[in-house]
């Protein structure tokens, strides 16, 4: 399936014909693009993780990593570092609500999605007790604590986001800007450590930032995760999702208004409700150990090489659909996301490549696992093969501009570290602006690749374009881009597109490629600002710097 077979893909290809001049780039677009076009192709079989799609990857980046002039960074000389992943497959689910003498089926992928990321064999619980907990944040220094109530054993009913995005003038999680305290990550880490059974994450369209197409393709595929000591301690049996009408449904029979009891979930004295409802959920579980690979590529300093620079973008998609896809189309091709910010990469390393080589080393890593819970940089950050300490700043790409140049460059976290100053700088001599985290109210910062280092001190910064289209006609490209958030987003059409205008994604690269070289040509090491809760972490390791 092609994406953009519309009038607004008609148009957005006129618009490419009749657009202004193309802007100076050291960047070769028409090369990035065939990346992408082969990268996104039907034979890597939506590059699915511990697929033989997975090797078809690593032999493609080696190549092209090795022609632009990069050695090997990986483990043992090689371009790899291998990633053991517990993956757990759910099959066979049944689960059914009871509600005042009513049984009500849930369907998988209907009205719920249910999985687990707890190794095992099979998953059964019946008659567990459900109960409303707000927003499911146990958040001592903000004196908040929605589990007022014991959940141990029972599943928990829990919004979307965080207590502010509905009313941000609260401003007790920062106003609009998602806190980790709204990622569904930590809804089920959080209820693993209350002693939950499950979750149940209400989903609704604003508050998760997608809709739920994207959490059925994402949350009924197989699940992965690091391998850990003690699972269960860090992983419920259920980890599911609800539509927002059977949430209201459930609600509603237990007497309790839902939107009255968002409301009241926005204040630290909500009380966790009874849903006096008990629910039955019964699935298949396959487990076994995978191996899947970061791909790391190096170009050695010239007079600092212990001192790194690294750029990061996920090379893994969701792979293929269990069911019978769309219109016959099964394969995640993941062009946008993320065949491009891989291709960045690869363009990135020629420029560097070709170039004298910088002081300080550049270090390109594509990750494995990202859209399983950015688990491939979870692991380079908790066993790095560059000492995190001497990881001078980091850059990472995911889901690049395809539809055009834009007036403003978002930079996502803004306000966390001096690489701001940096990147503005950058954007200004193209004479663009910036707009300081867009992305905030969607929790972007905690939902990419940078995080995992971000997490361990390191500053690390991740952009995109933003504000207006600068080249007309304006229209078709915004259409474009809606188009691909409606039906592109972790769906089978997201697929490669020779209208696409890559003029703004070569911009966006200028900017990381300009003030990555400027600081490995330097002895500069940025800094977190006072108020980032991150600077701390950095700062135990200041000594090992010189």
């Amino acid at each position: 399936m092609r994406l953009f077979t519309t009038v607004a893909s008609l148009a957005l290809s006129a618009a490419l014909m009749s657009g202004g001049a193309m802007a100076q780039s050291v960047f070769d677009t028409a090369r990035i693009s065939e990346d992408i076009r082969i990268l996104s192709d039907d034979s890597f079989e939506g590059r699915g993780i511990a697929t033989p799609a997975e090797q078809k990857v690593i032999d493609f980046l080696s190549q092209r990593f090795a022609d632009a002039g990069f050695a090997p960074g990986g483990e043992n000389g090689g371009w790899t570092q291998a990633v053991t992943l517990n993956r757990i497959a759910s099959s066979n689910v049944r689960a059914a609500l009871k509600q005042g003498g009513e049984v009500t089926p849930l369907t998988q992928g209907q009205q719920v999605t249910i999985s687990s990321r707890l190794p095992g064999s099979d998953v059964e619980l019946k008659d567990v007790p459900l109960v409303f907990v707000g927003y499911g944040v146990n958040a001592p220094e903000r004196d908040w604590n929605d589990f007022k109530v014991d959940v141990r054993g029972k599943i928990i009913v829990v919004l979307v986001n965080d207590p502010d995005f509905e009313e941000p003038e609260l401003n007790t999680f920062g106003g609009r800007a998602m806190t980790y305290y709204g990622r569904w990550t930590y809804k089920y880490e959080e209820a693993a450590r209350q002693g939950a059974a499950g979750v149940l994450i209400v989903h609704e369209d604003r508050p998760a930032a997608y809709g739920w197409t994207t959490v059925v393709n994402s949350w009924t595929v197989p699940q992965f995760d690091i391998v850990r000591a003690d699972p269960a301690k860090e992983r419920v049996p259920v980890e599911a999702w609800i539509q927002r009408d059977a949430a209201e449904k459930l609600f509603e029979a237990a007497g309790v208004d839902f939107e009255e009891q968002k409301k009241l979930a926005r204040s630290p004295d909500f009380q966790p409700v009874d849903l006096k409802a008990t629910m039955d959920v019964s699935f298949d579980v396959a487990s076994s150990q995978i191996v899947t690979h970061n791909i790391v590529a190096r170009l050695e300093g010239s007079s600092r090489p212990n001192e790194t620079i690294l750029y990061g973008g996920h090379w893994d998609h969701i792979g293929i659909a269990t069911d019978e896809g769309v219109n016959g189309d099964k394969i995640f091709n993941g062009a946008v996301d993320n065949a491009s910010g891989t291709a960045a990469l690869i363009e990135l390393a020629r420029q560097y490549g070709a170039g004298p080589k910088p002081e300080r080393s550049i270090v390109m890593v594509a990750f494995t696992g990202e859209e399983s819970g950015l688990l491939g940089s979870e692991y380079y950050a908790a066993n790095p093969l560059y000492p995190l300490e001497t990881t001078v700043a980091g850059f990472n790409i995911d889901a690049a501009n395809v539809y055009g140049r834009k007036d403003k460059l978002n930079i996502t976290g803004f306000g966390h570290s001096d690489l701001d100053d940096r990147l503005t700088q950058v954007a200004a001599a193209q004479g663009r602006g910036i707009v300081p985290d867009a992305g905030a109210a969607a929790g972007i910062y905690f939902r990419s690749d940078h995080f995992p280092l971000v997490r361990r001190g390191v500053p690390m910064a991740y952009v995109n374009s933003a504000g207006d289209y600068v080249d007309a006609p304006i229209e078709p490209r915004i259409a474009a881009a809606a188009e691909y958030g409606r039906i592109g987003y972790h769906q089978v059409a997201d697929e490669w597109s020779a209208d696409w205008d890559l003029r703004g994604m070569a911009q966006d690269m200028e900017v990381v490629y300009e003030a990555g070289k400027a600081l490995a040509n330097s002895t500069d090491w940025p800094q977190w600002k006072p108020t980032s809760e991150f600077a701390a972490v950095r700062a135990q390791s200041e000594a090992q710097r010189p």
